[in-house]
């Protein structure tokens, strides 16, 4: 009896400490690092706004040992998209929860063994003229046991290198793909007609274009169906300004109609835009990296000396709807000049 008491106290004394050692461990835990790459954003962004992208400087792999990997929800590039691993050292998921072209990304972290966990990992942009400062954290809540262990364990200094090599795994791919990507964008001259759009133009966020876009192009071929009107081409965007102190876009999401279903179309919003002369790139990939294609533009537009013309079209010809891939995704970029 005397040996089961001792033991019974030596338990309670362990929960006693446990729980006193609990209230002085760090509820939360933030870890970061920070890198300067000598690229643009959008090329550092094109980078770390899929799952795979990512596996293309992420450090995991020389750490973890007979990693496998799978896809599930949205389209790679999405928010929604998952990416679920195992390892010999670890299981978990990553997902995309948000994506803020050119500025910031966020994932959900699950880690399921060696131990759960829900933490959150965090990627802010800071345009630098020809570079961007790129700071990579993980953060999250300690739980009870997490509390304790913060005391005795120094979470900066187990998850900074790291983030330090992802970093500059990271800056080596970007600065590489930069030095040699701007001349994959072969930029086309043209002589364009004037084009004829259903749809209502609108000063939108940027974090709001998705759902937008997926209503307006939804009612515009609904409205010209029931008009008895085929479209003259894909949906596209329309823009006439691109606003990046307030993260706004005034645009149109427009279906392309014949010029002469105007009168068929009298009791809707159209709008036309003008003829003449129009730079096209045909770009393929997803729409988080379209930037890249949008910079070669405005570079060759500067260096020729050249001047808009009104608006900036997108053509989405291929998209999540008919394909998959997001790396097949086709859109041709149109810049109409003077």
């Amino acid at each position: 009896m005397r040996a089961l008491k001792t033991i019974l106290i030596i338990v309670v004394a362990l929960v006693v400490l446990i729980a006193v050692l609990a209230m002085f461990g760090d509820s939360r835990f933030r870890v970061e690092r920070t890198i300067v790459v000598a690229a643009p954003a959008a090329a550092v962004y094109a980078n770390i706004s899929s799952l795979e992208a990512m596996d293309k400087w992420g450090p995991w792999k020389e750490m973890e040992h007979n990693m496998t990997a799978t896809m599930s929800g949205s389209p790679d590039g999405e928010v929604g998209a998952i990416s679920h691993w195992k390892s010999d050292e670890s299981e978990g998921e990553q997902e995309l929860a948000e994506l803020v072209p050119n500025e910031r990304m966020r994932t959900k972290l699950r880690f399921i063994s060696p131990w759960k966990a829900n933490n959150e990992g965090t990627f802010d942009l800071v345009a630098m003229g020809d570079s961007t400062k790129v700071t990579w954290g993980i953060q999250g809540e300690n739980d009870y046991m997490g509390r304790v262990v913060a005391l005795f364990m120094d979470m900066d200094k187990a998850v900074g290198p790291m983030l330090e090599k992802g970093l500059a795994n990271l800056k080596s791919v970007t600065e590489s793909e930069f030095a040699v990507g701007t001349p994959e964008y072969e930029i086309k001259t043209i002589d364009r007609p004037a084009m004829l759009y259903v749809g209502k133009r609108k000063v939108v966020g940027w974090a709001d274009m998705k759902e937008f876009f997926g209503t307006q192009f939804g009612e515009g071929m609904a409205a010209i169906g029931k008009a008895g009107v085929a479209p003259a081409g894909a949906p596209s965007g329309v823009y006439f300004e691109w606003n990046e102190e307030k993260k706004t876009a005034d645009l149109l999401a427009g279906i392309p109609v014949p010029m002469e279903a105007k009168k068929k179309l009298k009791d809707l919003s159209l709008y036309e835009t003008p003829a003449g002369r129009a730079l096209v790139i045909e770009y393929y990939g997803g729409y988080n990296g379209i930037g890249g294609a949008h910079e070669a533009m405005d570079g060759y537009m500067k260096a020729n000396k050249l001047e808009f013309n009104v608006n900036v079209v997108e053509e989405y010809l291929t998209g999540p709807g008919s394909e998959p891939d997001s790396s097949k995704w086709k859109t041709n970029i149109i810049y109409l000049i003077k």
